[in-house]
């Protein structure tokens, strides 16, 4: 049996064996709450502005766009606006979940000022939803909901599009279109914005908030070729193609509205200050930009319309999206001004001059309005105009983020706007894009999906 020593001797070798067991715990317990410390955590209040976020934003496509866009249509087009609305929430859906989040959010072979492959688009370790599980976190939110929440800007962008081409594409073309266009154009240019460090506009410090680049410059351009490669709807412009049920388009506009705010202030992914002034700014902007439309208009045509109203507010929307987590209040009144008044005469003025029909004005409004408001985020997030300055709260210069603004506005539009065009040249060479002549004077509500909207 072991026995203890209890001389001097003794002593001081038990002291010592207790004084270094004590230094063991204290440096375990010290490891251990690094651990804690580092260890990534859920914030539920953060958690639940994301959840209701995600379902404000879905809430912008089905039913806020479909309406928006139905109404303008005519009657015998109705239901082919809603279908492609509709259907592309589902296509993108579940392209999303394969490869699409993969493909815009994947961190992997990514480092900060090297330009490589990982730079344009993400690797796929993050394909079929690879883990993601309850456990994994994306900042202070479980991933789930970020994945989720990002699926919605990823379905509303291409459904943005079929403003341009409404009313005269095939639906199978559509489907296709819409398929390889997420594929190439969206997920690459979402994870050159928004992945982090590494990624191409990322690191030129382009700022983005909410999606000015990534959805609206993204689906205007390539709503304008659409609608250049499609040619005119049969009758246009000299056959009136008035909006059959703008009661339709002013619920769409209004719920657009309400989803817009989870849209920007929900792109903080956190509860916080910043979320709550990008719903301020969101608020202001889009007023500003709805009067500024129908003042115009009644100052040229002697009456206010409700569709110049509408269209006004969402040009507002569109133009504060990139600014909204870096502007203040004074600068997004002139930005939603500045978006009302350009807006207007885009839709109007130069789309007379140019002779395009762009059957909702879905360029007009997302690709003029975007610019509009991505070069007016270089300007006004500077704390010298109200600005709230970058997502590091440091202010900018500038003229430096201008040229920079100006970088990836130029890059959106050519990747954008030439990858969209071969898609379509292929696309029109092997299935056709458009409906025949006969078939559109009947509408593609009964000659692509054998239903009509009303029944009298």
């Amino acid at each position: 049996m072991l026995r203890i020593a209890t001389g001097t001797s003794g002593r001081r070798l038990l002291a010592g064996a207790g004084m270094a067991l004590s230094a063991i715990g204290w440096a375990a317990v010290a490891a251990a709450q690094e651990t804690v410390a580092e260890a990534p955590q859920i914030d539920s209040g953060d958690t639940a502005w994301m959840l209701t976020s995600m379902a404000l934003v879905l809430f912008m496509t089905i039913p806020g766009l479909a309406l928006f866009y139905g109404g303008l249509v005519r009657t015998k087009n109705v239901l082919s606006v809603l279908m492609q609305c509709f259907v592309i929430t589902c296509l993108v859906t579940v392209l999303w979940a394969i490869y699409g989040y993969s493909m815009a959010f994947s961190a992997t072979g990514m480092e900060k000022g090297v330009l490589n492959w990982h730079s344009f688009v993400g690797a796929f370790d993050k394909a079929f939803c690879r883990g993601i599980s309850v456990d994994s976190v994306t900042g202070t939110i479980p991933e789930s909901v970020f994945f989720c929440f990002q699926l919605t800007f990823a379905i509303i962008t291409p459904a943005l599009i079929i403003g341009a081409f409404a009313e005269r594409m095939k639906f199978s073309a559509m489907l296709w279109f819409m398929a390889l266009w997420v594929t190439i154009v969206y997920f690459p240019i979402c994870h050159m914005v928004w992945s982090g460090d590494g990624a191409l506009m990322w690191d030129w410090g382009a700022l983005d908030f909410a999606g000015g680049t990534v959805v609206h410059i993204n689906a205007g351009i390539a709503a304008l070729v659409c609608a250049l490669m499609l040619g005119k709807r049969k009758g246009f412009p000299t056959s009136p193609m008035m909006p059959h049920n703008l009661t339709l388009t002013v619920v769409g506009a209004s719920m657009l509205w309400v989803g817009w705010f989870g849209f920007n202030a929900g792109s903080a992914v956190a509860a916080n200050g910043r979320a709550g002034m990008a719903m301020l700014v969101t608020q202001l902007a889009t007023a500003m930009a709805a009067l500024a439309w129908m003042t115009v208009e009644w100052m040229k045509h002697g009456k206010p319309s409700v569709l110049g109203v509408t269209t006004g507010a969402v040009a507002g929307l569109v133009a504060i999206t990139p600014a909204s987590g870096f502007v203040g209040p004074m600068g997004s009144l002139a930005i939603g001004a500045a978006a009302g008044i350009i807006c207007f005469f885009s839709a109007t003025t130069m789309k007379r001059f140019f002779g395009y029909d762009d059957s909702l004005d879905a360029f007009g409004v997302h690709g003029v309005g975007g610019t509009v408001g991505a070069l007016l985020t270089g300007v006004f997030a500077a704390y010298s105009l109200g600005g709230q300055g970058t997502g590091a709260d440091s202010d900018i210069a500038i003229l430096p983020q201008l040229v920079v603004q100006i970088k990836s506005i130029l890059a959106t539009l050519v990747w954008s706007g030439g990858v969209s065009a071969v898609i379509l040249f292929i696309l029109d060479k092997t299935l056709g894009l458009r409906v025949n002549d006969a078939e559109e004077t009947e509408g593609l509500d009964i000659t692509q999906h054998d239903e009509k909207g009303y029944n009298f």
